[in-house]
């Protein structure tokens, strides 16, 4: 094969490579639909194994707090889901006060926030409006955290030593958020 023709084959190759690397994810999911019944902006892809928790009425009314405090902040139905499936990945949406030796340092409520690393007073950040709010604070610094995973746009606010955990939680929270959004 002579080197022109050689060349415009690997080319034309190349750019077929590198379309279908970019198109690729695109097309794998241009049929995808979001799930019946749910707005689109809290129907997302879910990765990985689900866990979920049976809910007591603390934990609901927490959830509840946090949904409030999103439609407070005037954000959408994502910023719940990934403020519930944050909480539920840190507390299991109970507001945790100090745990003694089984303290995270001294990490507490919800999203078991420290007051030494400036999320607030003990006593605020154990109140659930106020920490979710200071959560979705941090949430809306992070550039495209509406379209990311929820494992990265949680991790990325809360900076865990697991930061893959959270994605565990995003189908309850969908539906936590799906049920209580208009209630």
């Amino acid at each position: 094969m002579n080197t022109m023709l050689r060349k415009s084959v690997l080319g034309i190759a190349g750019l077929a490579f590198t379309g279908g690397v970019f198109a690729g994810p695109i097309a794998a999911h241009a049929d995808a639909h979001p799930v019946e019944g749910k707005p689109a902006a809290v129907a997302v892809s879910v990765q990985g194994a689900q866990s979920h928790i049976d809910l007591n009425d603390e934990q609901t009314a927490n959830a509840k707090a946090i949904i409030a405090a999103t439609k407070k902040a005037g954000l959408p139905e994502r910023a719940a889901v990934i403020s519930i499936a944050t909480s539920l990945q840190e507390s299991k949406l109970e507001n945790l006060g100090h745990l003694g030796d089984k303290n995270d340092h001294d990490s507490l409520g919800l999203f078991q926030q420290r007051p030494t690393s400036g999320w607030g007073t003990p006593e605020q950040i154990t109140n659930p409006e106020y920490s979710t709010l200071a959560f979705l604070k941090g949430l809306k610094q992070v550039d495209g955290w509406e379209s990311m995973p929820l494992t990265d746009a949680a991790q990325t606010v809360q900076v865990s030593a697991y930061p893959d955990a959270y994605a565990q939680w995003e189908q309850q929270a969908t539906d936590i958020v799906h049920q209580h959004w208009n209630s």
